[in-house]
């Protein structure tokens, strides 16, 4: 038929080549709704999702095309007039189906790690390629990968020739006719009509996915191309906040003086308790890389993964609910040495110089030496510019340590700790420390010297139920257990062990299966991703204590602070938790690709989507009284509020809180 009218056989090709492209998009959706669909969903609910994304797949589709469209009204551009205009065409299309896989490829693995679509937060790995690019070697097979993606890619420029070669063919006695620039200005506006959004009014955007006021919805109708350039925009901070229309509430919050002013931001001086230890007691803080509390001893799994640090939360203060306020390395440290949760949508604010610079209570421990160890580069995540916030601190990175490099990360997190240890030993001032940990992610090596370390064999059936994805996952986490006790060991033969605070923390969770273990929050919404275990242990100071309210990370420094005989400032979200003053237990969670903001408190998840209109109240206790809808209905009132004062304070914080 496209003969007989006499179509150019350029366009007769573009028209073969959307419909490959449009069965590969369309491939990949149903590929998402069978791997991912939430078992609450119908199938037939799904219709709306694949009718807009075939919008996106038409759009994006009509891109990779248009270029041969628009360059071919040029008959010597055509890939059908020269030989080396088919090898250009050909050698085009083969690199833009390998960009195509590749997003695909990576946006199945964002769906499966976090459930959300690729974003612009995946360009983190490119600030970071060293590291990415050897965590990625030392973890999966590269080379199978590179091998199956490089076949396909051949397989598809292979087909595309073929497609040439048939129209070459079939159109071999219509070669002398008229070149027929209608059909190319056809083609042209049909593709532009595409671009700019098929049977719709307005514009094709982004936020027309979140309509759907579903998530799985929303995300099956974006295509990962759509979802990452668009996102591109959200990777500055916003400085139009609303941080002063909610500021009464944060004053509520914080209990600052009733008669404060926005103008003069949140800044409190804090003066030394009753409790505060006048013996200038030494700090270690440790950041423990994805200690997810339901993978945890201390949580009640059976599996029992850290039975010393189990045994240590007996003997310190143990807060069994503290919240991370959103998944990410980056993001939890900024979160634990600024007391601000990183709230920006597609960027780390280690990464992002308008929000680096930023105040730490820990400038207001006056007369104190601060160090930071790290087994690899502070350079990864730029943690370099978030501790260049941290006056004369003394740096141990990757080249530093005496011990060799295990993998990417650095040396293990044994030897890091024993060096650590190593050093502090020799000091005779009081001093802050940092130390954070690796070796809990992958490639999850575990070092051939560690001998002593005992590696257990469950059945892959008992892995899954308690939360673990492989044997190599739990003894990695096992690892951790082990390398802490290898710490304190070393720790109590030194002079400093009777004096000094350790507090034990984890950067952020992991998402998994936690139904063995918790309420269905913790699975359902994803409250994994951020439940951490919380100790300050020190034997000769604190006596032991097990609390059970919702605290979060950025809690931690107020705290210790309020336990040292100096006054300090704090002038963000963060509150010392053993104030016997404070009032509401509440954490702050935001899940920055979803979309979703909200608060933990001692009986409830409540959470609602900043893209949808879609507000959720969920238990986190078993057991909870039943309440009425009145009751319900105040409850998620007041919890929505919280939520958005903290959101937007936090907003204006990141631009405003500097270190002067």
């Amino acid at each position: 038929m496209l003969i007989i009218w006499r179509v150019p056989k350029t366009i007769q090709w573009i028209v073969k080549l959307f419909i490959i492209y449009l069965c590969i998009f369309t491939a990949f959706r149903i590929a998402t709704v069978i791997c991912f669909k939430p078992s609450s969903t119908n199938v037939a609910d799904l219709a709306p999702s694949f009718l807009l994304g075939l919008k996106y797949d038409l759009r994006w589709i009509a891109i990779i095309l248009l270029p041969i469209a628009v360059l071919s009204l040029v008959p010597q551009l055509s890939p059908f007039k020269t030989e080396w205009g088919k090898k250009i065409w050909t050698a085009y299309l083969g690199l833009i189906s390998l960009l195509v896989l590749f997003f695909f490829g990576a946006d199945f693995g964002q769906f499966a790690y976090i459930n959300a679509r690729l974003n612009a937060d995946a360009l983190i790995f490119a600030e970071d390629p060293r590291e990415s690019l050897q965590m990625v070697w030392q973890s999966y097979p590269v080379v199978w990968i590179l091998l199956g993606l490089l076949g396909t890619v051949i397989m598809m420029t292979w087909m595309f020739r073929k497609m040439h070669v048939d129209v070459t063919k079939k159109n071999i006695s219509l070669h002398k006719f008229t070149y027929r620039r209608r059909w190319h200005a056809a083609a042209l506006l049909l593709l532009l009509w595409f671009i700019y959004g098929f049977f719709t009014l307005k514009p094709l955007n982004f936020l027309r996915a979140f309509n759907l006021n579903d998530e799985f919805k929303s995300n099956l109708a974006l295509n990962p191309l759509q979802n990452f350039f668009t996102t591109l925009r959200f990777r500055n901070p916003d400085h139009n906040t609303k941080a002063k229309a909610y500021y009464n509430d944060i004053v509520r919050f914080l209990q600052l003086q009733k008669n404060n002013h926005f103008n003069n931001g949140y800044r409190r001086l804090i003066h030394p308790g009753s409790k505060a230890f006048e013996s200038e007691p030494n700090v270690i803080l440790v950041l423990c890389e994805s200690f997810s509390m339901y993978k945890s001893s201390m949580s009640g799994n059976p599996l029992n993964s850290t039975p010393y640090f189990n045994q240590m939360c007996h003997d310190g203060i143990f807060f069994e609910r503290c919240f991370s306020p959103t998944f990410g390395t980056a993001r939890g440290i900024f979160a634990t040495i600024t007391g601000i949760p990183d709230v920006q949508l597609s960027k780390f604010s280690t990464r992002n110089q308008e929000s680096i610079n930023q105040r730490t209570i820990i400038n207001d421990f006056d007369g104190y030496e601060k160090y930071y160890f790290i087994g690899g580069r502070t350079r990864f995540n730029n943690f370099k510019g978030l501790i260049a916030n941290i006056n004369n601190l003394q740096v141990y990175e990757e080249g530093s340590y005496k011990a060799e490099k295990l993998n990417v990360w650095g040396i293990s997190d044994k030897n890091l700790f024993l060096e650590a240890n190593a050093v502090l030993a020799k000091k005779e001032k009081p001093f802050f420390a940092i130390i954070q940990t690796a070796d809990n992610h992958r490639p999850f090596n575990i070092p051939e010297e560690d001998k002593d370390f005992v590696s257990t064999t469950i059945i892959p059936q008992k892995l899954l139920k308690y939360g673990f994805e492989s044997l190599e996952e739990y003894h990695a986490f096992a690892y951790s257990d082990y390398c802490i006790k290898k710490f304190i060991e070393a720790a109590k033969k030194t002079t400093y062990f009777e004096n000094t605070i350790f507090i034990f923390t984890g950067d952020h969770g992991v998402e998994g299966n936690a139904k063995a273990i918790y309420p269905e929050a913790w699975t359902e919404k994803r409250l994994s991703e951020e439940h951490v275990p919380l100790l300050f242990y020190a034997p000769a100071l604190l006596a032991p204590q097990k609390r059970t309210e919702a605290v979060s990370q950025i809690d931690i420094l107020p705290t210790v602070a309020g336990m040292i005989q100096q006054p300090y400032i704090n002038s963000t979200l963060g509150r010392d938790l053993l104030d016997p003053d404070k009032k509401e237990n509440a954490a702050f969670i935001i899940y920055h690709a979803a979309g979703w903001i909200g608060i933990v408190n001692d009986d409830y998840f409540y959470r609602k989507n900043i893209r949808i209109n879609k507000e959720e109240l969920t238990p986190v206790r078993d057991n909870l009284p039943i309440i009425t809808l009145q009751k319900q209905d105040s409850i998620k009132k007041h919890l929505s509020q919280l939520t958005s004062a903290i959101y937007e304070s936090a907003r204006w914080m990141l631009l405003n809180n500097k270190n002067k």
